[in-house]
């Protein structure tokens, strides 16, 4: 399916192309980014305790890697609004969701550590980025069920 209106020229071509399935590119590229942020997410918060342990609170900082896979998602996501507006939209609200939630999540740390209470995992942050997978892996792989689907319903 190729986007109506083409804002980006080469990138709308290459994203907004069909990959096996029917599915976009840009539809795999959100999957495969999702999975990248729960990677990132675990070495944030081992780190975190890491520096925890090592410094206090005060030595507890962002993880380069997990701010740039939560850049990468919002920015991915607001393209995959210009290619596919509905899709586009629920995934840009849901990512934006996850990032904010991350964000508190980041502080909720840090005021764990100052009041000196074991870390606790970040369940929201979690939750929310599994909610953003779960979207990513209905757009990205629903035509693996799509026949049974479609015969049922």
């Amino acid at each position: 399916m190729q986007p109506d209106v083409i804002l980006f020229g080469p990138l709308d071509t290459i994203f907004g192309s069909e990959a096996p399935g029917g599915v976009l590119v840009i539809e795999y590229v959100l999957l495969v980014l999702v999975l990248a942020n729960f990677g990132t997410r675990l070495l944030a918060h081992r780190r975190h305790e890491a520096q925890y342990e090592d410094g206090g609170a005060e030595a507890i900082t962002r993880h380069p890697a997990h701010i740039a896979t939560n850049v990468l998602l919002v920015v991915t996501a607001f393209f995959y609004m210009t290619i596919a507006h509905h899709g586009g939209m629920v995934m840009s609200v849901l990512v934006l969701g996850a990032v904010v939630t991350d964000f508190f999540e980041f502080e909720s740390r840090k005021v764990e550590a100052r009041r000196d209470i074991p870390l606790e995992r970040p369940k929201g942050a979690i939750v929310a980025v599994l909610l953003v997978a779960m979207y990513a892996g209905y757009q990205a792989l629903f035509w693996l069920i799509k026949d049974p689907w479609s015969a049922v319903v």
